[in-house]
């Protein structure tokens, strides 16, 4: 029997802990900012270069929030705007003139990229020295052999297992040993999560849309990582009693009313029944103010690390 289910056995189960990733994330950056104090004191400003191809609302607004974080944390930021029409060679120019530039310690080339774009290979063009999204297949491969310390490690996987420490502490639990079950395969979320978590010695299940009787599964879970981007498709109902639930999943789904333009409303959602849930589970995330402001967060603790080490190798 797994220490969480003793626990809830022995009847100290109460409404859930909810994870603060708001909390989290300013702590993150407060002492990520501190640190880039000291590197600038020593001579390494650290710089963040975000190329955005296209005009989508969605990563303007991402971009943004990513430059103002950085300019926040002290760092050099600079954002390469590029129009939809820019062919795919250019960018490919552009991220070269970036990996070669000694100011420029993380590159992130913002997603999606128009169709014409191959974006693997723009990815894959990325120095892994720079590549602060952790999506080079070098990045992936170093932390799919645990060796996390050579690793950039994708930010919502990361920025979730501190959400998940941040639960074990509230809880009074111990990681190891216990059962993690990931829902959703993707390359961004799902298997360095679950990298992440075997590296701490949870047993770890993937499972997606093809997983056999998903609710048993998923009732199985000490720790439950939701990824898969469908609003609330894991009732309340299925978490397992004192469980910790971490909804990655943002949704907008229509709302209440009209706005005040005359538009119906919306609102956000994640991948679990959030109301439901939190009855029966130890710690769960909200949506929003969980796992996404940790996203930003890990990226700019991942550029800190690329300034680091780059500092580190020209001494």
């Amino acid at each position: 029997m797994s220490e969480l289910s003793q626990t809830t056995r022995a009847g100290t189960h109460r409404e859930a802990f909810i994870i603060d990733g708001k909390a989290v994330s300013q702590r993150v950056l407060q002492e990520v900012s501190e640190a880039a104090s000291t590197l600038i004191a020593q001579g390494v400003r650290p710089g963040l270069a975000v190329v955005l191809v296209g005009e989508d609302p969605a990563s303007q607004v991402y971009v943004k929030s990513k430059g103002k974080a950085a300019e926040g944390c002290g760092f050099h930021s600079v954002q390469h705007t590029l129009s939809r029409q820019t062919s795919e060679a250019d960018i490919l120019a552009l991220v070269g003139r970036l990996n070669a530039d000694p100011a420029i310690h993380g590159i992130l080339v913002q997603l999606p990229l128009p169709p014409h774009v191959n974006a693997t290979k723009v990815l894959e063009s990325i120095s892994p020295a720079k590549d602060v999204d952790g999506f080079h297949p070098i990045n992936a491969g170093l932390l799919a052999i645990g060796d996390i310390g050579r690793a950039l490690v994708p930010c919502t996987p990361a920025g979730s297992m501190l959400l998940i420490d941040e639960a074990i502490k509230a809880l009074g639990l111990k990681l190891a040993g216990l059962d993690a079950v990931v829902v959703g395969r993707s390359n961004i979320v799902g298997k360095p999560m679950a990298q992440l978590l075997l590296g701490e010695n949870c047993t770890v299940t993937i499972a997606h849309s093809r997983t056999r009787d998903l609710a048993a599964v998923v009732g199985g879970a000490d720790i439950l990582v939701a990824a898969v981007g469908r609003p609330e498709m894991i009732p309340g109902e299925w978490i397992k009693p004192g469980a910790i639930v971490i909804d990655v999943g943002i949704n907008r789904i229509p709302g209440e009313g009209l706005d005040k333009n005359g538009k119906p409303k919306t609102r956000l959602v994640g991948d679990v029944a959030f109301e439901a849930a939190k009855a029966r589970a130890g710690a769960i995330t909200p949506v929003p103010g969980g796992v996404g402001p940790m996203t930003i967060a890990m990226l700019m603790k991942n550029t800190l690390t690329a300034a680091i080490r780059c500092a580190e190798r020209t001494v």
